[in-house]
C-alpha cells in the first residue's frame, strides 16, 4: 500500500536537498509535486486542496534548524499534516457497556464484510480476551450465513445459527437473547450488503440500529475503490450514525487514496485496516505509523509488535544460545528463519515497515518474490537430517535426488547453499555474543543518525547490506 505515493514523495523531498531555507518558491514547487502525487493516489480533490493549503501555511518561511535539512524540515510538516488528515491517534473500539457490547457491521456487497467480521472477532478474542459471538442477518445472499459459520469455527468464536426464512429483526433479537444467556462479552452482527446504496437497505439497517442500539456501528469499505470509498462512507454516515470505519483489501491497493480521504470526508475515524486474506490480517489503524510508511520512514513499532506476536521466542532463544556457544548455523536453522519470516507476512511486508525504503529504486519492494523462499524451504525439506546439519556431504547424486524431490533445479540448490554460507559467516561474528562484530559484518545496517537522534529521512543513503 502507498507504494506509488511513497516513490513520488521521496523524489519531491530530494529536490529540496541543499536549499538554505524553505521559501515560497521552492515550497510551491514541492507542493505541486505533492498535489500531483496525491491525486495520482486517488485522494479526493477536496482533501488534496485542504492538505496543500495547510502544509503551505506551515512551511513557507520556516527556518531550517541546524539538525535538519530543508527536505527533512518539509517532511516533518508533511508528516504532521498526514497524521492530522487521518486522525492523529488510533481510535479504539468503545466496548464500555453492559455485556454484550453490540457491534453492527455495515457495507456494500463485495467489500469483504463477512471476512472482516471473522477478523475482528479473532482480534477481540486474542488481543482483548473477549468472549465473542457472531450472527448473520443477511437473509438475501444464500451463502452468507454458511460462510460466517465456517469462519467462526476457524477462529474459535460462538456462532448463532440463523435461517434465510427469518427476518433480520427476528434473528437479531434472538441472537441478543442467546448472547446474554451465554454471558458473551461482544456480539457482532453481520448485516446484508448491497451492490449500491438504496432506500430499502438503509431502512433495514436503520431499523436494526434502533432495535439493537449498538455501541459501535462500523462501515466496512474496500480500499481498492479509492476516493469512491470515501464517498460511499459519507453516504452511509449521512443515513446511519457510524462510529468508525474499517478499510479492507489495503494490501492490494498501491495508491492508498481511501485511507487519506475517508476520515476527512466522513469525520469518522478509521479504526482498523485489513492487510491480507488470513483471519489474523487485521491491524488497528495508527495514523502516525501509516504517515511514516507513506514517507518511506518505515513502521518499526508495528514491525516489533508483529515480531512479538508471531516469532517463536523459544526457538529464537534456542538458536541464540546455540550460536553463542559456537555450534554453527545449519540448514535446519536456516529453514526455521525462513518460516519465521513468512509468519510475519513475507519479505515484502517486512521491507515495507523498514526505514529507508523511500531511497530504494522504484518498485524495489514489490519486486521481492516470496516464492523463492518457499522454494528454499522445499529444497531443505527434501534433504535428510544429516545433509541439513552438514551440507558439505552433498555430492552430485545427492543434489539430483534433492532437486527431483523438491521440483527445483540444481541452480536453485546451489544458490541456497551459497546464501547459507553467507549467513554462516554473519552468524560466526556473533559467536560469544559479540553483537558489535555482527553489526560491523553487516556494514552498519542501523545506518547513520542525524543530530536529532533520528534515522535519516527519505533521500538519505540506504543502509549497506
Amino acid at each position: 500500500m502507498f507504494d506509488n505515493l511513497t516513490e513520488r514523495l521521496s523524489g519531491t523531498f530530494r529536490k529540496l536537498t541543499g536549499k538554505a531555507t524553505l521559501t515560497e518558491n521552492n515550497i510551491q514547487e514541492a507542493l505541486r509535486e505533492v498535489r500531483r502525487a496525491l491525486l495520482e493516489a486517488d485522494v479526493a480533490l477536496a482533501v488534496v486542496k485542504d492538505f496543500q493549503d495547510r502544509v503551505s501555511l506551515r512551511a513557507v518561511g520556516q527556518e531550517v534548524s541546524s539538525s535538519l535539512s530543508p527536505g527533512q524540515a518539509f517532511i516533518k510538516i508533511v508528516q504532521a499534516e498526514l497524521e492530522a488528515l487521518m486522525g492523529s491517534v488510533n481510535t479504539e473500539l468503545d466496548l464500555k457497556s453492559t455485556p454484550p457490547a453490540i457491534v453492527l457491521m455495515a457495507g456494500l456487497q463485495g467489500a469483504g464484510k463477512t471476512t472482516t467480521v471473522a477478523k475482528l472477532s479473532n482480534w477481540l478474542k486474542k488481543e482483548r480476551q473477549k468472549k465473542v459471538m457472531v450472527v448473520s442477518v443477511d437473509v438475501y445472499r444464500p451463502a452468507a450465513i454458511l460462510q460466517l459459520q465456517t469462519l467462526a469455527v476457524e477462529v474459535g468464536v460462538e456462532f448463532f445459527h440463523s435461517d434465510a426464512s427469518q427476518t433480520p429483526a427476528a434473528i437479531a433479537a434472538a441472537a441478543l437473547t442467546e448472547a446474554r444467556r451465554r454471558f458473551v462479552d461482544v456480539l457482532i452482527v453481520d448485516t446484508a450488503g448491497r451492490l449500491a446504496i438504496d432506500q430499502e437497505m438503509m431502512a433495514e439497517i436503520s431499523q436494526l440500529h434502533s432495535q439493537l442500539n449498538p455501541v459501535e456501528t462500523l462501515f466496512i469499505v474496500d480500499a481498492m475503490t479509492g476516493q469512491d470509498a470515501a464517498n460511499t462512507a459519507k453516504a452511509f454516515n449521512d443515513a446511519l450514525p457510524l462510529t468508525g470505519i474499517i478499510l479492507t483489501k489495503a494490501d492490494g491497493d498501491a495508491r492508498g487514496g481511501a485511507a487519506l480521504s475517508v476520515r476527512h470526508i466522513t469525520g469518522k475515524p478509521i479504526k482498523f485496516i485489513g492487510m491480507g486474506e488470513k483471519v489474523d490480517a487485521l491491524e488497528p489503524f495508527y495514523p502516525d505509523r501509516i504517515a511514516s510508511r507513506i514517507l518511506g520512514m518505515g513502521d518499526v513499532l508495528s514491525l516489533i509488535e508483529e515480531a512479538e506476536k508471531k516469532v517463536d521466542k523459544q526457538k529464537a532463544e534456542r538458536l541464540a544460545r546455540k550460536i553463542k556457544k559456537g555450534r554453527g548455523f545449519d540448514l535446519e536453522d536456516f529453514k526455521e528463519q525462513l518460516k519465521q519470516m513468512q509468519n510475519m507476512g513475507g519479505v515484502a511486508s517486512i521491507m515495507g515497515k523498514m526505514p529507508g525504503m523511500g531511497a530504494l529504486p522504484a518498485n524495489a519492494a514489490s519486486m521481492v518474490d516470496d516464492s523463492q523462499f518457499r522454494r528454499m524451504e522445499a529444497i531443505i525439506n527434501s534433504m535428510t537430517m544429516r545433509e541439513r546439519v552438514n551440507p558439505d556431504v552433498l555430492n552430485g547424486s545427492r543434489k539430483r535426488r534433492i532437486t527431483l524431490g523438491s521440483g527445483t533445479q540444481i541452480q536453485d540448490l546451489n544458490r541456497l547453499l551459497k546464501q547459507h554460507k553467507q549467513m554462516q559467516r554473519v552468524m560466526k561474528k556473533m559467536k560469544g555474543g559479540n553483537l558489535a562484530n555482527m553489526m560491523r559484518g553487516l556494514g552498519g545496517m542501523q545506518g547513520p543518525r542525524g543530530a536529532d537522534g533520528l534515522p535519516p529521512m527519505p533521500g538519505g543513503k540506504f543502509p549497506r547490506f
